[in-house]
């Protein structure tokens, strides 16, 4: 008996995928529960298991574009594993000497055209490699390009001085790790730090519908992460009511699902803000693009030392680089500036977040 095995629905508004992985090539013995191919949309990567055991038959290659629902292979349960056949050596076909041609009847070969300037470059030129973008990396420039003409992006800079936050996590780092499982990082504070901030100017947890504009109550805070597939931004839940340990444990988890690739859909969605941690490349200083339909994006970026002025003296602090992009349409340029004096006011004193200053 044969079982077909379909493209599972991943999302209500997903209605194809590439199938760019087989786990299990045709021909082989396949038990039940085993990964059987991957199947990546423009959102997701989801990894499709084998319903039973038995022998695989493909019916589509790797690389192919596949609807929802769309049989591509088959499963034979009462089939065993083919053996491989010995290799046997074969005599070589006898070949029948073809006949001369006369002299006459040779046609000469065509000449090769001139390459025109526009086609120097070959397809198959072997000094370039061409791929076919993932459903990811189309979804990612799509997006780019639509915050791009839809919206009216400006980007504010400030910087903070990040001695008090760096001088806490060393204090407390040993403490917390041992009563909560994970370290005490920097983007907690980050997203502690935009939750005060936003807050404190509501209309930055906005977005644009139409010619109305809808205000969010509630903070779910999108993270951006770079992997091997693209950038993705999981979406940490209600960070407002959420402890600094919650919150890393949150990102913990995020962090293991991008490298087995089982970010979900639902991890993904309804994110208020994003919060883009570049320092972590080594980025100094950037302008952040929007991830529509929010209104606010914030570029955190490398940590440095650098002189500044202290009570009428030059000192040496790590000072960090703040970008705040956001949409000019919804947010007016004196409240993307207080949204970000309120983040550094926070990154420079931190018990404000604490206590709710």
């Amino acid at each position: 008996m044969s079982i077909e095995i379909k493209v599972p629905a991943v999302g209500e508004s997903i209605t194809s995928g590439i199938l760019s992985v087989w786990h299990k090539k045709d021909g082989e013995s396949v038990t039940s529960g085993e990964v059987l191919f991957t199947l990546e949309t423009d959102k997701v990567s989801t990894e499709i298991n084998a319903p039973e055991s038995g022998v695989l038959k493909t019916l589509v290659e790797e690389g192919e574009e596949v609807k929802i629902d769309q049989v591509v292979a088959q499963i034979d349960e009462s089939a065993a594993a083919p053996k491989k056949k010995a290799a046997t050596k074969e005599e070589p076909a006898k070949e029948t000497p073809a006949k001369p041609k006369a002299a006459k009847a040779e046609t000469p070969k065509p000449e090769k055209p001139v390459a025109t300037p526009s086609k120097i470059v070959s397809p198959d030129d072997p000094r370039t490699t061409r791929k076919k973008l993932s459903p990811l990396r189309r979804k990612i420039a799509s997006q780019l390009v639509t915050a791009q003409h839809t919206a009216a992006i400006l980007t504010t800079f400030n910087e903070c001085d990040m001695s008090t936050v760096m001088n806490l996590r060393k204090s407390m780092q040993e403490q917390f790790t041992k009563k909560h499982g994970v370290k005490l990082g920097f983007m907690s504070f980050f997203i502690k730090s935009v939750v005060d901030a936003l807050k404190a100017c509501p209309v930055i947890n906005s977005r644009m519908d139409g010619d109305a504009v809808i205000e969010n109550h509630y903070y779910d805070i999108g993270v951006a992460v770079g992997t091997e597939r693209g950038l993705i931004v999981p979406v940490v839940r209600d960070c407002d009511k959420k402890s600094f340990a919650d919150i890393e444990k949150d990102l913990v988890g995020y962090a293991e699902k991008a490298r087995q690739g089982k970010i979900g859909l639902d991890d993904l969605q309804h994110g208020v803000f994003t919060v883009s941690n570049g320092g972590i490349y080594g980025s100094l200083l950037s302008t952040p693009i929007l991830n529509p339909p929010q209104s606010g994006i914030l570029g955190m970026h490398k940590i440095q030392e650098r002189p500044v002025a202290e009570k009428g003296q030059v000192v040496v602090r790590p000072m960090m680089y703040l970008a705040l992009s956001y949409d000019h349409r919804v947010v007016d340029g004196k409240e993307a500036v207080t949204f970000l004096v309120r983040v550094k006011d926070c990154l420079e004193n931190p018990a404000r977040l604490l206590l709710g200053a």
